[in-house]
């Protein structure tokens, strides 16, 4: 049965000045730039430049100039000189940067690919017109790295569904064993054991540390990936020294041989860093990176045009579009200035919490701090201190840095003193740096050097800490 009901209801919503500005609050200075930019081409209310203000004089000559037109001058449409095809002014600047600023670009370099390369020089092989396309057909399932990892069987039906190709497993490995003879040396090859192999046989075997090497990867490969020397030594019955040689040797090889001919062209991108962090007789200046973010304002001419319309009452639907242009041209304006005042807010907070690392780039001085302690102090919610920390970066005399690497969890030393995790990870690497490699050490003996300097850590927690840094067990470690 229907029945209408009357509900009252309090609701929270964002206005789409709020969401504009959540956006840009997230966007790092390069993504900053090209916004602007885009915005730039879609709202011609807005341009480059400061602010005018209208009690310029040159402003209020024009005005007086404007109300002393004749009546036939008035009377002169503004659509006529307002044409579609007339080009703005910032499409005529090649890029927003001022005058003095030196403009680098990255130049691209042309060419032949990876898989264009191989193809080429299976050209100059003598072969029959099925070779050919199934060499073809092999080349192109190559990954990045140089390596066929799909399985012959896949490939032989591939060969039969797409090209209409019969083949059997057989024909395929001797179309292989060509590609595998293409320079660089060990494509073409399913893993990395057959990389380095092929790349050995093409060495000439004539000195006692490449023997030893092409026995260790055809005959010892899991053991030499374990770093089980022991082993391996006492089943090849050779010296700890000619060992060491061999493995050099292995060292020398690429386990990426694709890698050098990559299929398309890669572009680094340069790190920009959205605040500068300098010292000065002791005291830290904090400023924000405004080289990609140029002054906006609105046009003058569609403000006039604007005040023209109203006043004649000609064109609503012209008046409409201006007047929602420059409203979205403002909120525009408004957005950008808030998002540096937020920026410079948060940033100043964790200046001020990590003061003593930023004054001496000790990382051992980092204090622990997470996003509620800089929400606090700001007095900002969290999301917006999570957006502020998301993709930027500090350039400080010690190095640029990302905002995130600052956040850290809280530990308790053995007297009680809270240390931030960061200090722990850094005593951690520097304790495997300064280890002797033949014996390296343990999760147990780094949790018990911890336990020397106050740090009261599990061996799992130190276990997860070094994963954390990217540094393999001490079996992996191990050297000759």
């Amino acid at each position: 049965m229907l029945k209408q009901t009357l509900q009252q209801k309090l609701l929270q919503k964002l206005s789409p000045q709020q969401i504009q500005l959540m956006k840009l609050l997230q966007v790092p200075t390069v993504e900053l730039e090209k916004r602007i930019k885009q915005e730039l081409e879609e709202n011609p209310v807005l341009e480059e430049g400061r602010e005018e203000l209208e009690t310029d004089n040159e402003y209020e000559n024009e005005y007086e100039e404007e109300d002393t037109r004749t009546e036939a001058e008035k009377e002169i449409d503004i659509e006529d000189y307002l044409n579609d095809d007339d080009i703005p002014d910032y499409k005529l600047y090649s890029s927003n940067h001022g005058k003095d600023v030196e403009e680098k670009g990255i130049p691209i370099s042309g060419g032949s690919t990876f898989h264009d390369n191989l193809k080429a020089q299976l050209d100059l092989r003598i072969l029959s017109e099925k070779q050919r396309k199934i060499g073809e057909h092999l080349i192109g399932n190559l990954d990045d790295d140089g390596y066929l990892r799909r399985e012959m069987e896949a490939l032989v039906d591939d060969l039969a569904f797409t090209q209409n190709i019969l083949c059997d497993i057989d024909e395929l490995e001797d179309v292989l064993l060509i590609i595998q003879d293409l320079e660089p040396y060990g494509v073409g090859a399913r893993n990395l054991q057959e990389c380095l192999q092929i790349q050995l046989d093409k060495k000439n075997l004539d000195t006692e540390p490449l023997i030893f090497a092409h026995r260790i990867i055809e005959y010892h490969f899991e053991e030499f990936t374990k770093k089980h020397y022991k082993k391996i030594l006492a089943d090849l019955e050779i010296e700890e020294e000619d060992l060491k040689d061999a493995i050099n040797e292995i060292t020398k090889l690429n386990p990426r041989p694709g890698n050098s001919m990559q299929d398309s062209v890669k572009i680094n991108q340069t790190v920009v860093p959205d605040f500068l962090v300098t010292e000065q007789d002791g005291e830290l200046q904090l400023s924000l990176n405004g080289k990609n973010a140029p002054d906006l304002r609105v046009s003058k001419s569609y403000r006039e045009m604007l005040q023209r319309y109203s006043e004649t009452k000609r064109d609503k639907q012209a008046t409409l579009f201006i007047k929602q242009k420059i409203d979205s041209a403002r909120w525009f304006i408004d957005a950008i200035q808030q998002r540096n005042q937020t920026l410079m807010l948060c940033m100043s907070a964790i200046l001020e919490i990590q003061h003593d690392f930023f004054l001496t780039g000790d990382e051992t001085k980092m204090k622990p701090m997470i996003l509620k302690d800089i929400a606090e102090k700001v007095g900002l919610d969290i999301s917006t201190i999570s957006r502020v920390a998301n993709s930027k970066y500090v350039q400080t005399d010690f190095g640029t840095f990302l905002l995130k690497s600052f956040f850290s969890e809280s530990l308790t030393k053995n007297d009680g003193e809270e240390v931030s995790t960061i200090e722990v990870k850094k005593i951690l690497q520097d304790a495997i740096d300064a280890e002797d490699k033949k014996k390296p050490l343990t999760d147990e003996k780094l949790a018990k050097i911890l336990k020397e300097k106050g740090y009261n850590i599990a061996r799992r927690t130190v276990a997860k800490y070094r994963e954390q840094l990217n540094i393999p067990v001490a079996r992996l470690r191990k050297e000759i």
